[in-house]
């Protein structure tokens, strides 16, 4: 019996018993977690480096997280990114597009392994790692990058319902109506997990349907799409949209969020086997939910470039006007394309609200390691995001250029927020000291950085292009260059601890086992 016992302890795993120690909530209670152990299971109890065969029944179980986290690929910032940049682009930016989907999907993947291999999510781990005050400044970050993006969210919802609505609900009731909505669906994970994300799977086939129907109505051409997939072209009159197309495509708060998804499977973590099968399903059903994602996305832009690139009107489109302009061009029909438009975006703007409530959730459990009950903290999250976004509906209902203008702040605050999740994640999952077996190789590492480094640059590329067009007076310049110097110092930090991370990790494990010892 004890030889049996032996067979099952956790295979060369130096961290587990660290970050088991660690008191604290779980992203998901044992009772919430969907099993998977045991179906389709063609290894041996006792064998704990074999993955199991590939089972259709097990990808199926598996399948849901990735889909949630697409949806942050799929929210309103990112169709009026899409929208702008077939305007303005015509079909030169599609090839940009399917690379900035492929660079998210390997961040993605990342996050998912990270929260996989260890058990823990990001947010949990950056806690355990970071002295107080850069946690709490990263709790702060991520914070600010979840309400602006839930800004921009909920403000895309209230928009299609103000249109669906032919104008009686002004933009501020439909903010209240999306919050109430965001509570509805999250009751629904009462009833489980799966549930809930067959909630999303419907949201998004909504928005699949209803672009894709905007596409057969408005015909783009096929040759003129083909190349702007394979052939790559930039000009100095698109650089803006290029910059915002890949900008948009990697969101803090998603990284936190799909690190805590994939906890919600059932894995054997004692076996190297099961923890490499998870990733390995994980990785399939997220490849698949970025190329639906994409698909969308390249719907929405390949639209706008067939109707309005070459324009008058094409720099003056945004989320507001776009249904009312694809209205006058091309009319009627079965169906209106107005409120094709506007259910697709509803779609969008519901489902992302949701998920930002749901990334708020796991951030502020994760950095404070509060005990509250998780409608208390939705509850928080939620507040933290509404209560300015009606003052914003208010402000800006009747001003189209102010809503543009609010956005593009909105976008900057997004680009200023990306280090802070990108970084932490690289130097963690690249451990082996925190991940075992299952640290990124040299290749993985490589490409992850230079990804990082060119999101990071293109990021500050558009902060300096704002700021330099924004940026007036002495102390607004002042204050602005102060921020920068201390924004820069604080991600070279980031850097050098990722460096130190493994002395420092060791030396903790080294006193786990000495009390344990004792």
């Amino acid at each position: 019996m004890a030889q049996s016992q032996h067979k099952r302890e956790p295979y060369d795993d130096p961290t587990r018993q660290l970050l088991e120690s660690e008191e604290q909530e779980d992203a998901y209670d044992t009772s919430e977690k969907v099993h998977v152990v045991g179906i389709s299971n063609d290894i041996s109890e006792s064998d704990d480096f074999s993955t199991p065969p590939f089972s259709w029944k097990k990808l199926w179980l598996f399948t849901g997280p990735g889909f949630l986290m697409s949806i942050a690929f799929l929210d309103p910032g990112n169709l009026e990114g899409d929208l702008q940049a077939g305007a303005i682009a015509g079909y030169s930016l599609l090839w940009l597009l399917m690379w900035a989907t492929a660079m998210g999907l390997l961040i993605q993947l990342l996050a998912a392994r990270l929260g996989v291999a260890t058990g823990r999510h990001l947010a949990e781990l950056c806690r355990i790692e970071y002295p107080n005050w850069a946690r709490l400044f990263l709790w702060v970050m991520a914070e600010l990058a979840l309400i602006g993006a839930d800004i921009q969210e909920v403000i895309g919802s209230a928009i299609a319902i103000k249109i669906l609505s032919h104008g009686v609900l002004p933009l501020w009731s439909g903010v209240l109506i999306t919050a109430a909505d965001c509570f509805i669906f999250l009751f629904l994970e009462n009833y489980g997990v799966r549930k809930l994300e067959a909630v999303f799977a419907v949201l998004i086939a909504t928005m699949a349907l209803s672009f894709a129907w905007m596409f057969g109505e408005t015909k783009p051409n096929g040759m003129e799409l083909i190349v702007g997939l394979v052939v790559p072209k930039l000009n100095s009159k698109t650089i803006q949209q290029a910059v915002g197309v890949v900008g948009c495509i990697i969101m803090p708060h998603n990284v936190f969020l799909h690190s805590a998804l994939v906890q919600s499977r059932e894995i054997d973590r004692t076996k190297r086997g099961r923890v490499q099968e998870a990733i390995n399903y994980y990785s399939i059903e997220s490849t698949i939910a970025l190329v639906i994602s994409f698909v969308i996305n390249l719907f929405v832009t390949t639209v706008f470039a067939k109707s309005f690139y070459g324009t008058t009107i094409a720099d003056s489109i945004g989320l507001s006007n776009a249904g009312y302009y694809l209205q006058e061009k091309y009319g009627g029909g079965l169906f209106p394309i107005l409120y094709i438009w506007a259910i697709g975006l509803l779609a969008a703007g519901q489902s992302s609200t949701i998920t930002g409530t749901y990334a708020g959730q796991f951030i502020m459990g994760g950095f404070l390691n509060l005990r509250l009950k998780k409608w208390m903290r939705a509850l928080i999250t939620r507040s933290c995001a509404i209560i300015p976004t009606i003052i914003v509906a208010l402000v800006f209902d009747y001003s189209d250029d102010m809503m543009d203008s609010l956005n593009e702040w909105l976008n900057v605050l997004q680009s200023i927020q990306v280090p802070f999740a990108i970084i932490p994640l690289l130097c963690l999952v690249s451990k082996e000291e925190l991940m075992g077996a299952f640290k990124i190789g040299p290749l993985v590492k490589v490409a992850s950085w230079l990804v990082a480094a060119l999101i990071i640059v293109i990021n500050g590329y558009l902060l300096l292009e704002f700021f330099s067009s924004e940026v007036t007076g002495v102390l607004f310049t002042s204050l602005v260059t102060i921020f920068t110097a201390g924004y820069a110092v604080f991600i070279l930090y980031l850097v050098a601890r990722g460096i130190s991370f493994s002395s420092w990790l060791s030396s903790r494990k080294a006193k786990a086992d000495v009390s344990a010892l004792n």
